[in-house]
Order: C-alpha cells, then structure tokens, then sequence
C-alpha cells in the first residue's frame, strides 16, 4: 500500500518536481540515508520480542510496515530516479506512470510475499532469543552498509 501511494503521488508530477530541485533531491536524499542508518541501529540495540504468530489483530504491525514503507528512501528514489526513464516522451505520462507504478507494486508485493511465508516458516528457528539477537545485529549491520551505499549511489 505505502509503495502504491509513493506511486500514486509520483504519478501526479511530484517525482519531477524533486528531481528538478536539487535542494529537494539532496533533502530527500540524505533524509533516506538516515532513515535507513535509524532503522539499523534500532535493529542493532533492540532487545529480544519473540513474536508469536497469533500476532496482533489489532493491526499494529500493519501500520509500522505502512509508515515504513512510506518513509522508504528506496522507494521514493525509486519513482523519482528510475522510473522516469522509462516515462516515453510524446505519451501520456500520467497513463505511463501509472501503468508502471502497478507493475512495480505488483512484483514488490509478490516478492514480499514470498519473504513473509519464509519467515513463516523459519519462525521456530528464529524465535529463539539468541538466534533473534544475532539475526537483528546481522540484518542491521547489512542495513548500515545498504544506507552507506544509497548515499554514494544516489549523489549527483
């Protein structure tokens, strides 16, 4: 959902806008680095929440996935760097970008999907509290390196 509405608004001009400002690109930029190094060391000094798979029904994991996903600086570099390549000149653009914001979200979901049922399945071997610990430190340390590349990989 958060990756549809980053292309929904992407789809209305706002990507252009930021890739014609450089003040907004480089905001947008730097904010999604340090987003990412947040989240790495949030995962980095978390203690251990083995989470059953009963879960909260209240849809609290729902929402942090959605705000997460909204803050996505992938995702927004995404729509604002990449996808407009792919924007043919002379064609509708709103017609063009739309089409390819539901392709992008469709595969997205597909191989989110594929990584949920895999922890599904590996969540009797990770809701140990050891192996949750140096799961989190392992992710977050590749976290950091993913956000130390997306700000060499985006600069202008």
């Amino acid at each position: 959902m958060g990756l549809a509405v980053i292309g929904g608004i992407a789809s209305f001009g706002v990507a252009e806008l930021i890739q014609a400002s450089s003040l907004l690109y480089e905001g947008l930029r730097w904010a999604g680095t340090l987003f990412l190094l947040y989240l790495a060391w949030e995962g980095w000094t978390a203690g251990t929440d083995v989470v059953s798979s009963s879960g909260d029904p209240g849809g609290k994991y729902f929402m942090r996935g959605l705000v997460t996903n909204l803050l996505n600086p992938k995702a927004a570099i995404f729509y604002v760097a990449v996808l407009p390549t792919f924007v043919e000149a002379g064609r509708p653009v709103l017609a063009q970008t739309t089409l390819l914001t539901v392709v992008y979200v469709v595969i997205a979901t597909a191989i989110h999907g594929m990584i949920v049922v895999l922890a599904g399945t590996l969540e009797p071997f990770l809701n140990d509290p050891r192996r949750e610990r140096i799961s989190r430190r392992l992710l977050s340390a590749l976290l950091a390196l993913v956000a130390l590349w997306f700000a060499w990989s985006t600069a202008r």
